[in-house]
């Protein structure tokens, strides 16, 4: 059995708790939250046990831990858990700030732990459906990539804006299906409803003349979270929300054979098995790091109206 737990009861934390409770081969030893009321229901249950101390939480020789809670607080809670022995996966983004993000990464490797990041969508079926037909060279060299994830806003984000909230999400999978890193950034962003950005347009630029463009906001009524890959022989249409994949070309439209499931327990089941079996993490510190300054990039670039090279 994989004994783990779950730092941070939020939204998303709970879907942690919820996977590792159904999970086969799984132990959720306890969870953690500085809201005593909300820790104990939740014990209840999904029968474990409740910390109000994440430190006591991480005396329970943990083999895994899932870090949920606010971005600001990822660099210690996760030194804290290495120290403790336990492999461990933080949501995104990584880190607050590139150093805190490196001194996570070299904390990993000098306890020889895991270090995962928590980039959901790189779990999700019609992705990593669309990653296959990419790498099988169906599309041909890819040129450009475009993605929209707009929504309404939700008052409980208060510490950062769109785009290191979600738009992290598209930079990550346009660097990912690329198999390149970002090397210049420009952005247009503004904040209407939020102290931060609520609504951005972000451009990125790869080598050998590929590009990526992210439109994010906080301001349209429902869900949006699609992307369009431009290849010189096919057109891929992914839909994340639906699970869905369609390419054209001059002659038909096709929709790919896609295997629908959770993201999160896609997620979750990955890292358990890197755990279990000493498996390199699929998305791995680096990565998050990555995602981290081209988002970085993306706010100082609006900011002083000029494009960012990293």
């Amino acid at each position: 059995m994989v004994r783990v737990g779950v730092i941070g009861t939020g939204v998303m934390g709970v879907n942690h708790i919820r996977i590792y409770h159904e999970m086969e081969g799984v132990e959720l030893v306890g969870i953690s939250d500085i809201d005593e009321e909300r820790v104990k229901e939740l014990s209840r249950k999904y029968g474990t046990e409740p910390f109000t101390d994440y430190k006591r939480l991480l005396r329970k020789d943990l083999d895994a831990i899932s870090i949920v809670v606010p971005t600001k607080l990822h660099k210690q809670v996760c030194l804290d858990a290495l120290e403790a022995g336990a492999n461990v996966l933080v949501e995104k983004p990584i880190a607050d700030t590139p150093e805190n993000a490196d001194i996570m990464i070299q904390a990993a490797k000098n306890a020889g732990k895991a270090l995962m990041i928590g980039h959901i969508e790189r779990f999700n079926p019609a992705v990593i459906k669309l990653k296959e037909i990419i790498d099988a060279g169906l599309l041909g060299k890819i040129v450009s990539m475009s993605t929209r994830r707009v929504g309404a806003y939700n008052p409980r984000i208060r510490d950062v804006g769109v785009i290191l909230d979600i738009g992290v999400h598209d930079i990550d999978i346009i660097s990912y299906l690329y198999g390149l890193k970002v090397n210049k950034v420009h952005a247009i962003a503004g904040a209407d409803i939020h102290p931060f950005e609520d609504h951005a347009s972000i451009h990125l630029r790869f080598d050998h003349n590929q590009t990526g463009l992210v439109d994010t906001n906080w301001l349209t009524p429902h869900k949006i979270r699609n992307l369009t890959a431009v290849g010189i022989k096919n057109v891929a249409y992914p839909d994340y929300i639906n699970q869905t994949l369609e390419l054209h070309d001059e002659k038909w439209i096709r929709e790919a054979k896609v295997d629908k499931a959770e993201p999160l327990r896609n997620e979750l089941e990955h890292f358990i098995k890197c755990v279990s079996t000493g498996e390199m993490i699929h998305c791995n510190g680096e990565d998050g790091k990555h995602a981290l300054e081209a988002c970085m990039a993306a706010i100082d670039s609006y900011k002083q109206e000029k494009t960012i090279q990293l």
